[in-house]
């Protein structure tokens, strides 16, 4: 029913991990075809492609279905329907950011004060010809194959390139002076899929798997038995999605506890659940969480 066009290249390897968290493993012959498969009934075909070609080839019908970054949908103009983010990671870290940047010598603070016909480096024309004339910028912007940040002064007087940190930018001794735009990853539809309902059905059934898989990285179960007179005690300390579950055990003034909490906490948390009387505490691991 579903063609599937996924990553390849940076985004690949955590692509690939979340569709197996997802129960959607994608099997190939090697890591180089291009070519893969998912045995799951909603889908028939996947491919494996640049994140830079994927808005183009879901918005012409090519595939129904695919992930890319949002950098790349704003690069290519391309038509789709976005399904919702992927946040591949639950830890705090920060998103990935196509900037505007200059030597750090240059007198230059912001977008509007880059003189006409600067000549700017980036992967991303057209995002940066739109960007600078919505500036009132006319610039001289030149596509770059990449080393995008070793090109200032002597090839570029800036350039547009994505980053987390700066940490890049800042060793290659250039200094950011605007933000373009904030990317994240992105599950994106041909709008034609999107209006047939088998298919939009289909594809919120695999958002919905996707989704639980993320939900659940960084998270565990608890479970654990407490005495009628050191329930409350316990129920206090713990922190749950919502209210945890508690049961009475059979013939016990005693509950058997369940909750799931974030795995960052779990080596401070049992210990003092111990304290509060807890008792045969058990922590899970999880495959998927589904509000």
């Amino acid at each position: 029913m579903l063609r599937l066009v996924l990553p390849k290249g940076s985004l690949e390897r955590a692509t690939l991990e979340l569709f197996a968290a997802a129960d959607l493993s994608v099997g190939r012959g090697s890591d180089v075809d291009y070519r893969a498969s998912i045995d799951d009934p909603r889908i028939d075909d996947v491919r494996i492609l640049r994140p830079q070609e994927i808005p183009r080839y879901v918005a012409d019908g090519l595939f129904d279905l695919g992930v890319t970054g949002r950098d790349w949908i704003e690069e290519t103009a391309a038509d789709v329907v976005s399904l919702g983010r992927l946040a591949y990671s639950k830890a705090s870290r920060n998103p990935v950011r196509v900037v505007l940047a200059v030597d750090d010598d240059s007198p230059v603070h912001s977008a509007k004060e880059l003189a006409p016909g600067c000549r700017v480096s980036t992967e991303y024309p057209e995002l940066t010809r739109r960007f600078l004339l919505a500036q009132g910028v006319e610039a001289d912007i030149r596509l770059s194959y990449g080393a995008t940040e070793a090109k200032v002064p002597d090839i570029a007087d800036a350039v547009v390139e994505i980053t987390e940190t700066g940490r890049a930018l800042r060793a290659a001794g250039l200094r950011i002076i605007d933000t373009l735009l904030v990317s994240h990853t992105e599950l994106v539809a041909n709008p034609g899929a999107v209006a047939d309902p088998e298919k939009a059905h289909a594809m919120g059934q695999l958002h919905t798997l996707l989704e639980g898989a993320l939900e659940a990285r960084g998270m565990v179960l608890v479970k654990l038995n407490v005495g009628a007179a050191d329930l409350d005690a316990v129920i206090e300390l713990l922190p749950s999605m919502r209210s945890p579950t508690v049961s009475k055990l059979f013939g016990e003034e005693s509950y058997a506890v369940e909750t799931v909490v974030p795995k960052s906490e779990i080596n401070v948390l049992i210990p003092a659940l111990r304290d509060r009387g807890a008792t045969d505490i058990l922590e899970l691991p999880l495959s998927k969480i589904v509000p």
